[in-house]
């Protein structure tokens, strides 16, 4: 399905959090007038206080991540907060503690699903566990299947969200586990090939009416030439996926990627670096045209966040 271009003209922000105006696809019109923002961070790795010194002096902190989260949820009500994994591992917080701070952390700051990222696994499969009973939002990963090990059940491939009405399909996908991660530490978990489960799920996602479709991807942004799967990639072998919020390679974008594929469909690719230095956010906004977004470059997590 080919889109009908739209940008988003009357958005207004103010110049520390300049924005961009993104395209999107048509929808369906009874969604006019609603917006949902959408936050997102990957690759944490156990950073919860701010950086002391080096380049990152100050940035970062999972106290001023969740101010400044707080602060956008009294002026947007409906919002989506995800995460694209890599959670654990980074720091002695994480020694110390196996997953447990972090996890009851983002649930404090009501993060609404995060995926799985390689270091998820760094204590096995019974560390996942573990750690997983201290979130309290949704694990989701469609190409790892957990079926036969001891977090069975505990991963979904998809949530969709009902946000005021809007029906956002969430998927999550995951980067190759072989040479990368210790075998014996993701056991019998079965990697599948994550092109093949996208199309799937942007075909069930689909038929189940979401309004938009956000992936999240813990595969790395690009990896040139190579037939190495990443989110551009997934953009340009995959339609009707909207949004592509990624992970694992660390990749800092001062503004998304808009994609367009060989099918004339076009998707929005984002990730903030890692460490929690960053907070991304894109607004989605219906109007009788369709869906559209804004785009605000990444916010530095500050004191003054």
């Amino acid at each position: 399905m080919k889109r009908r271009e739209f940008l988003i003209k009357s958005m207004v922000a103010s110049a520390s959090v300049a924005v961009s105006p993104l395209i999107l696809s048509s929808c369906q019109t009874d969604l006019k007038g609603k917006k949902l923002t959408i936050l997102h961070t990957n690759d944490m790795h156990s950073h919860i206080d701010p950086f002391e010194d080096g380049r990152y002096k100050g940035l970062g902190g999972m106290s001023a991540r969740a101010s400044a989260i707080k602060k956008i949820r009294s002026t947007e009500g409906n919002l989506l907060l995800l995460d694209v994994g890599d959670v654990f591992q980074g720091t002695p917080y994480f020694n110390m503690f196996g997953g447990e701070l972090e996890l009851k952390l983002m649930s404090e700051m009501q993060y609404d699903a995060t995926t799985v990222g390689n270091h998820e696994f760094d204590n096995g499969l019974d560390g996942l566990k573990y750690a997983m009973q201290f979130a309290s939002f949704p694990y989701l990963s469609a190409n790892y299947d957990f079926s036969k090990n001891t977090i069975a059940g505990q991963v979904q491939p998809y949530k969709i969200f009902n946000k005021n009405g809007i029906k956002v399909g969430v998927f999550g996908l995951g980067v190759k586990l072989e040479g990368l991660v210790n075998a014996k530490m993701y056991g019998n978990t079965v990697y599948m090939d994550p092109i093949a489960v996208a199309n799937e799920m942007v075909q069930e996602l689909t038929a189940k009416k979401c309004d938009l479709i956000i992936c999240l991807s813990h595969m790395g942004y690009d990896y040139g030439e190579s037939d190495i799967p990443s989110d551009k990639k997934l953009a340009k072998e995959v339609s009707e996926i909207d949004i592509i919020l990624g992970g694992h390679t660390h990749t800092f974008m001062d503004e998304p990627l808009l994609l367009t594929n060989p099918d004339g469909f076009t998707t929005a690719i984002n990730q903030v670096g890692w460490a929690g230095i960053n907070l991304g956010r894109i607004d989605v906004v219906f109007t009788s045209k369709g869906k559209g977004a804004v785009a605000f470059k990444p916010i530095p997590i500050t004191n003054k966040a």
